[in-house]
Order: structure tokens, then C-alpha cells, then sequence
């Protein structure tokens, strides 16, 4: 008992009394099965290590930060959790996949900043994550002191599992989730892998041949490296028939429902986007200006080009010659290559050109836009739309490629139709809606009765700063390239 009293007069001039049964550590102290230790406020001992109150319960030697969803830009505020890659006990390090997140512009993949163990997921799939709002509790080595206060949160010590993972450190890989899938299941670290896509992109082939290199195993040989086949989605489809005007459209059968409640939902992703972006189009005084198209020499082009395509794996449509002329066209009238600030008083025209392609998804409308097509070939052009296609059938294109357009075609003929009346969408200027292909009878030079691959083009100018003469001599041009595509070879760059 004297030595007991003797502690606490001795313990009053530094600090408090706490009565607790049982301390593991703190720091650099040790006490244990102590039935009244002293506990020194921060002001009056520095520690060795890592300052810690003690408390009545046990301590856990690491701590869970709670992992914020960041500002990803574009003034986006909230966004839609599609697909965790990670889940409550996975190990993860920085760089680590942890989820990927829908806006209402682009899918975003989200990584860890922190080397730690996964001990909460905020969010179901398909929730609404908020930006600043905690998404993942990551338990981290408390002596690395990478959490900031306001982050660490106090939870009992829990059994952590080992789980291999990726170690991604010094530098941010670009691959998509399949890929970074592929390489945790073989253990491979992406690191390691050298990526052949676009801006070092790793690619699911270079994680195949990475892997043939470990195990000795024999890949066939691609026809080109660096060009990436795209995904054949048709090849569950059957072949749809050559002469599309004999298509029959099938109605789809759908349940009918006479009774019921009326269903309210939120309008989310690409669809709050469309809200925003059609009602700032609507303050731009459009006008619209139409032609038709002979594609006859055009078809006959791509027929002949269309097998050495496939040989270096590419599919070629009539999308990359249309994009080509309209660059071709804007060297000329760039004026239809712009922008015009709010106030009405500057125009700004654009040094590259970013055509943009309205594509139709099952989340909506998108339009990713192919970067620099003054300096691009037609077959540079194919191989871009390739990838676009196939990641936005995925659901997986990013903010790069949907933001950054300057001007904008959109293909509605592949649905059907034959003239639209397409919207601007801001801040460019100038928009054309293609039509449908269609054999028609034309007279030609000789007076004789032939038939002619037809299109329909819609254009829709800004009547701000484009004047209807200005919109009809772009689309002379755009048309003389389409209808005589040797023409093109005069201007290629």
C-alpha cells in the first residue's frame, strides 16, 4: 500500500490517475498487469515514437484512415459505385484498383493512396458515393504516421488474413479492370508487364505474352503488336444480311402490364449529364442546313480496304473516312472548329482537331471524341474508334476521352433514319447527323438511270458566328471528298 501511494504522489505532478487492469504497450513503455498506472499528458513527456493516450480498453498497433473519395473534376459531386475490386481483409497497396465509379461524364477507376487492410466498404454496388465522403477504411502501419488526424478512427484490434496483391509503387500503371484482374489471378505485377496500347496502356496481350515468357508456354503470333483487335462482338450474333433495306425490325416482347404504381426514379449518369449539357444547347440559336451524299466510289473503297484491315486487326467502317473529310474541311473553314466564351466577345479557334462520335450505350448517350485528326490517317482513326467502341460498350471510358471536343458527328443511320435535326452540343459550334445508306436510282453524267449508294447528311451551325454560306461550302467540300475519296489523297497529311 506505501508503495502505491508513493506512485501516486509521484504520478500527480506530471499527470492524471487512471485506473485501468491491463495495458499491452504504449510506445516506448511498458506496464503490465498494473492495477494503477499514471498516464502523462502530450505536453509533458515526448515519446520516441508515435504519441498515444492510453486508454481502458486494448490498443491496436495499426490505424484505420478513413480513404475519402477525392474531387475527380468537372465539377462532379457524386457518383455511382459500379464494381469494388476489393473487399473487407484484402491487403492493398498504393496505386491498388479499389473501385470503379460512374459520373455523370465518365467512368473513373479509383486507387488507393495508402499500403494497408481493407476493414470497411462504405458502399454497396450501385450506391451513391459522395465526393468527401469516407468510401473505404484502410488499416495502415500506425508508425508509417501517413494518416492525418482527422482521418484516423479508433477500432478494436481485429485478425487480418494474408492475400496477394499487386505492387504498384512509383508510378500509376493504365489498364483496365479485366486487365489488372488477369494479372492479380497469375500473380504478376504490373509493374513488370510492358504495356504496347496507347500511352503505355498494359493490354490483355501483354499480360498473355508476359505470362508465356514465365512459363515457357507458345502464344500464336499476333499479325501487328501493337494494334489491338477488337473485342468481336458479333461472333454470338449471327450475321445480319447485305442488302439492309430488306431488314424487318422485330418488335421486342415485353410483358404487358394494365395495372400497377407509378415509379419515380433519380436521373443519374450520362442522363443528369444530358439534362445539363441539352439545356445550355438550347440558349444557342441553331439553324440547320441538308444535302445527300453519292457514297458509290466510297462503298467500293472500303470493300477493297476492308480485308487488309482485318489482317492487322482492325474493323473498318465508313465512320473514319466521314471523320477525315471533316477535318480536311476544317483547315479550310475553321471557324466551324471553334468556341465562343459566355459573354458573347471572343472566339477562340481550336488548334487540334477532336471529333467527337455520338454513340448509343446501353447507360445512354455518350460521345467520345477522337484526339488530333489533322494529324491522323484513316487507319489511325479506325484503330482509335476500335477502342472507343469497345470501352464504351463496356461502360469504361474515361473523362479524357469524353471531354475535349471540338466538333461532332453522330451516326444515326446505323439505328435508321435518313435526316435529323442534331442539337450543339456546348462549347462547339457546328454538329452534323448522318443517315442511312441506301441504294436509290440517280442519273448519271450520261443521262443514264444507275443505281447509287445514297446518304442524307444534317448539319446544325451556331448562327452566333456561322452564317449559312460558311456551313453550305464546308459541306461541298465535306461531300467532294466522300464522293471522289482521290481527292483526299491531294490534302492527306
Amino acid at each position: 500500500m506505501a508503495a502505491v501511494t508513493a506512485l501516486r504522489s509521484g504520478c500527480r505532478a506530471a499527470g492524471r490517475l487512471v485506473c485501468i487492469h491491463r495495458v499491452r504497450s504504449c510506445s516506448s513503455i511498458r506496464f503490465i498487469k498494473s492495477k494503477y498506472v499514471c498516464v502523462f499528458d502530450k505536453s509533458a513527456l515526448k515519446f520516441s515514437h508515435q504519441q498515444r493516450l492510453f486508454r481502458t480498453s486494448a490498443v491496436s498497433c495499426g490505424q484505420i484512415v478513413q480513404f475519402k473519395l477525392s474531387d475527380i473534376g468537372e465539377g462532379i459531386t457524386e457518383v455511382t459505385v459500379k464494381e469494388w475490386y476489393i473487399k473487407e481483409g484484402d491487403s492493398v497497396s498504393q496505386f491498388d484498383s479499389i473501385c470503379e465509379v460512374q459520373s455523370d461524364k465518365a467512368s473513373v477507376t479509383i486507387t488507393s493512396r495508402y499500403d494497408g487492410i481493407i476493414r470497411k466498404l462504405h458502399y454497396s454496388i450501385d450506391d451513391i458515393a459522395f465526393v468527401g465522403k469516407p468510401l473505404v477504411d484502410i488499416e495502415i502501419d500506425a508508425s508509417k504516421g501517413v494518416a492525418s488526424e482527422e482521418d484516423v478512427v479508433e477500432t478494436p484490434p481485429m485478425s487480418h488474413e494474408e492475400h496477394t496483391h499487386q505492387e504498384i509503387k512509383g508510378h500509376k500503371t493504365l489498364a483496365t479492370p479485366a486487365v489488372r484482374r488477369l494479372a492479380m489471378e497469375n500473380n504478376i505485377k504490373l509493374s513488370e508487364v510492358v504495356g504496347t496500347g496507347k500511352d503505355n496502356r498494359i493490354l490483355k496481350e501483354d499480360i498473355l505474352n508476359y505470362l508465356a515468357k514465365q512459363t515457357g508456354a507458345i502464344l500464336p503470333p499476333s499479325p501487328k503488336a501493337e494494334i489491338v483487335p477488337p473485342q468481336q462482338r458479333a461472333e454470338a450474333v449471327p450475321a445480319a444480311p447485305k442488302d439492309k433495306a430488306r431488314k424487318i425490325p422485330v418488335p421486342v416482347s415485353r410483358p404487358i402490364a394494365f395495372a400497377g404504381k407509378d415509379k419515380t426514379e433519380p436521373v443519374t449518369g450520362f442522363q443528369k449529364a444530358m439534362v445539363k449539357t441539352m439545356s445550355a444547347a438550347l440558349k444557342i440559336p441553331h439553324f440547320g442546313y441538308s444535302d445527300e451524299i453519292d457514297l458509290t466510289q466510297l462503298v467500293q473503297l472500303r470493300e477493297e480496304l476492308k480485308p487488309l484491315a482485318e489482317i492487322r486487326g482492325v474493323k473498318l467502317s465508313f465512320m473514319p473516312f466521314f471523320i477525315k473529310a471533316a477535318s480536311l474541311g476544317l483547315l479550310q473553314y475553321p471557324i466551324l472548329n471553334a468556341s465562343l466564351d459566355e459573354n458573347c466577345q471572343n472566339v477562340t479557334y481550336k488548334a487540334s482537331h477532336n471529333i467527337g462520335v455520338a454513340m448509343d450505350t446501353e447507360q445512354g448517350l455518350i460521345v467520345p471524341n477522337v484526339k488530333n485528326v489533322q494529324v491522323c490517317s484513316v487507319f489511325d482513326i479506325a484503330v482509335e474508334l476500335n477502342r472507343l467502341q469497345s470501352l464504351g460498350s463496356a461502360g469504361q471510358l474515361g473523362t479524357s476521352d469524353l471531354t475535349g471536343g471540338t466538333f461532332t458527328l453522330s451516326n444515326i443511320g446505323t439505328i435508321g433514319g435518313t435526316y435529323a435535326k442534331p442539337v450543339i452540343l456546348p462549347p462547339e459550334v457546328a454538329i452534323g447527323a448522318l443517315g442511312k445508306i441506301q441504294v436509290l436510282p440517280r442519273f448519271n453524267s450520261k443521262g443514264e438511270v444507275v443505281k447509287a449508294q445514297i446518304m442524307n447528311v444534317s448539319w446544325s451551325a451556331d448562327h452566333r458566328i456561322i452564317d449559312g454560306a460558311t456551313m453550305a461550302r464546308f459541306s461541298n467540300l465535306w461531300k467532294s471528298y466522300l464522293e471522289n475519296p482521290a481527292l483526299m489523297l491531294l490534302d492527306l497529311k
